[in-house]
This record gives C-alpha cells, structure tokens and sequence, in this order.
C-alpha cells in the first residue's frame, strides 16, 4: 500500500466544519459558509501559514467534489419552467451577457491581464444557481415573476458558460468544428441514456425493486446516481470535452427522470448529503489553498484588478437584467441584477482551467475569484433587502385596491 498521509485532509475537513458552525454561531454575518471555507484555505494554506497542503488525497476528493457541485447544480435546473417569455428573456439575456462579456475581455487584454477574451467572457457569464435559489426563498419570490426570472436565467447562464467553455477550453487537442461535432454526438449520447433511463423508470418491476432497497443499505437509488455522474464525466473526458460538462448533464438528467418523488422523498436529501456534507466542501477548502495571494497581495496594482473585475461581473451580468425593467421596475430589476452577477463557483473552476492552459496568470486567477467572493458577500444580501423591501408595498397596494374592487 503506498505511503499516504490523511492529515492535510483531516485538516481540510476541520475547516469544513468550522466554517458553518461559525455562521451557526455567529447569525449576523450572513454569509455563505463556501466563503468562509474558501478563506480558511487560504489562511491555513501555502500564501499565510502554510500549514495545509493539497495533497494527492485532498487533490482526488477536491475533482470529485467539483464534478459533485456540478451535479447538484444540473439537478437543480427545472426544465419545465424553461418555456414561453421566460426562456425567450433568458436565452436573450445570455446573449446579451457574452456581447457586454466580450468587449470586457478585450478590454482585459489590451490591459495585459488576460491572454484571451473569451475566457474572460465565459467566465463572467455565469450565476450561481445554488446561491440565488436561498435568497428567492427568503424572500418569498421563487414562485413570483422576479423569481421565475431570476432562476431561468441563472439556469441558462449555468448550462451555457459550461458548453462554451467545455467547447473553446477543453484541453484536448482539435479546431472548433472537430469539437463541434464531438460535443454534438456526446449531446446525442446524453439524450438517449436519459431516454432509457426514463423509459426504465417506468417498468413496474424495476421501480418495486428501486422500492424495496431504496432506503437499505445499499441505497440503490444514489448509487445509480453517482453511476451517472462518473459515467458522463469519464464520457466526456473521453469525447475530449470538460469533464464538468458530463457532470453537470447527468445532474440535469437526473432531475428530469425525478419527477414524481412521491415514492422516495428522501433521494435528493441523500444526494445534497453526499456533495454538501462531505464532497463539495473539499473542493472550496482546496481552492482556497491554491489561491495565490501572495503576487496578489505583493503588487498593489494587482490588488487593484479585484474590484475591476466585481464591477465587470455586475456590469456583464446586471445589464440582461434591464430587458425587464418595464415590466418588473426599478427595484425588483435591480435585485435581479445584483442575483444575476452572484458568482462563484463556475469562476473558480474557470480561473483554474485558465491557469491550466496558460491563458490567465495565476495573479488574475486570484483575483477573478476573489472578486467572486465579494459578489457572494456583497449582492445577494442587498438584493434580499429590496425584495423584502418590495414586498410590503406590494401588499400595501392590494389592500389599497381592496376597497375600489369591493365598491365595483
């Protein structure tokens, strides 16, 4: 058995419980414990005290926890809602964000800070759907207008900067056109599987056995899961696509054939056990311990790229959200905005995959997600306050137009 130490991870799991007994304990923070993890790493890491080394177990567990994040995000995409002048604003709206993005990144790289602008577009284009469904339900919005449109375009934000970047910074060798078709067949592949599964699911005697062992120790239904999930994400490393493409996919496959849960409640409660109790919280641990502060910290002109880049995340982001201003106002279309540009974990995966292909420098990947972890802190909790805001006038309205109905 070769000779493997399990303490850098022991400490890496020590964070992970630290950090949201700290928001436990200390309510008034209000911010996400992936922030605090995140920063654990990078205090215990090689930039401050350099106890804490990602070693090749914190390093197997930390891609498995990403392609985990990955996973629960695609099950959270509901597919059904994605129709009519939703999904028209949303796909617009993405559209809107890859221009804006673009010219952004080109303004990067004539500064020098990026090597290639459509990483940059990519990487600022998405939302993290896992952060903005919390702050909806807060507030009390997921089922409103402002609610369906916020998650129909984190959702198509999620799913497009995941192709796009899969398509133009995968690391397999190959032109556009060559990938293109790889990302087709794969698509194709993904879509029968799903058919299969779904048809599988309706057999009466596969689904009395998933019954029956559901909730035993073999747990029969997460394992067909994390089959899914290792199975899309071997797949698409093998078609020469990012692995976190597959990932995602078979989280958006599993949700799709999960439509009556009335037979398992618990399956997805299993699943977010899995990835948010022990898988996911690796992954950001780990990424706080591969942050380079130190160059960041080191050149005040470096330091300076952080807020640069929050203001471009909101600017590349907030913008899509004024197609709905006539119809939302003022405040609910600037709190979709602000969940809109609430990004963190596609930037840390990102800035990685550029640091990886030598597109972004290890300073500007510091920086991409420390201004990630200051769109976490920073929009969520000021968007939450004027949805709140918005809610009592609203209610104040209906009941200054109870009378006049009642009178007509």
């Amino acid at each position: 058995m070769p000779n493997v130490s399990f303490v850098n991870l022991l400490a890496v799991m020590a964070i992970a419980v630290a950090a949201p007994l700290c928001i436990g304990f200390f309510p008034r923070l209000r911010i996400p414990a992936v922030v605090l993890e995140i920063i654990g790493g990078v205090i215990l890491g090689p930039s401050v005290l350099k106890w804490v080394h990602a070693d090749v177990p914190v390093q197997i567990l930390a891609l498995f926890g990403l392609a985990f994040l990955l996973f629960l995000a695609g099950l959270e995409i509901d597919l059904h809602r994605l129709r009519g002048q939703v999904l028209k604003f949303a796909l617009l709206g993405y559209l809107v964000t890859l221009v804006v993005g673009y010219g952004a990144g080109t303004f990067f790289s004539a500064s020098g800070w990026v090597a290639q602008p459509l990483l940059l577009a990519i990487a600022l284009s998405s939302t993290s759907l896992g952060l903005v469904v919390p702050v909806l339900k807060d507030s009390g919005q997921v089922q409103g207008q402002i609610g369906q449109s916020a998650l129909a375009a984190a959702s198509i934000a999620d799913f497009g900067a995941i192709v796009l970047l899969s398509l133009f910074f995968s690391s397999s060798a190959g032109g556009i056109g060559s990938k293109v078709v790889l990302l087709g067949a794969f698509a194709a592949l993904v879509g029968v599987t799903g058919v299969a599964v779904s048809g599988a699911g309706r057999s009466m005697r596969l689904g009395h056995v998933l019954v029956n062992l559901q909730d035993t120790t073999a747990e029969i239904r997460v394992r067909v899961a994390v089959l899914l999930l290792v199975a899309f994400t071997a797949l698409a490393e093998k078609f020469g696509l990012e692995s976190i493409l597959g990932a995602f996919l078979a989280g958006a496959i599993v949700g799709l054939v999960d439509r009556d849960s009335s037979s398992h409640p618990r399956f997805r409660i299993k699943l977010e056990a899995i990835g948010y109790g022990f898988l996911v919280p690796v992954f950001f641990v780990t990424s706080g311990l591969r942050l380079d502060l130190t160059g960041l910290l080191h050149s005040p002109f470096a330091l300076v790229r952080v807020p640069v880049f929050l203001v471009a995340l909101l600017v590349v982001r907030g913008v899509p959200a004024l197609l709905g201003l006539r119809a939302n106002g003022k405040r609910k279309t600037l709190a979709l905005a602000l969940l809109q540009a609430t990004s963190l974990p596609f930037l840390v995966t990102a800035a990685s995959i550029g640091i990886t292909l030598g597109k972004i420098t290890p300073v500007t990947g510091a920086a991409l997600v420390c201004a990630g972890l200051l769109s976490v802190l920073i929009f969520p909790l000021v968007a939450l306050g004027l949805l709140r805001r918005e809610a009592p006038e609203s209610a104040a309205e209906g009941a200054q137009s109870a009378p006049e109905t009642h009178r007509v």
